[in-house]
């Protein structure tokens, strides 16, 4: 009778854990999408801005004289 108590205890935790886990799993399963939609927004707004910093006047004249001082350098 112990062994039938058991065996009966283990399928119910064993049954428990694995409700549980399904749950998690159903819980974000929606969520993958809309991370990503953020993820998106948040890399072209991050290029955007960049495109605007490299491209004003001050730092392309910097990265312009960077690129003159290496072309020009002699070993």
């Amino acid at each position: 009778m112990s062994r039938l108590v058991r065996a009966r205890l283990r399928a119910l935790v064993c049954g428990a854990r694995a409700a549980w886990r399904q749950a998690v799993l159903r819980r974000d399963a929606g969520m993958v999408t809309s991370e990503y939609a953020m993820g998106i927004v948040a890399a072209v707004a991050f290029a955007v801005v960049l495109y605007k910093v490299v491209t004003s006047g001050a730092v392309s004249a910097e990265l312009q004289g960077i690129v003159k001082k290496a072309l020009d350098a002699r070993m």
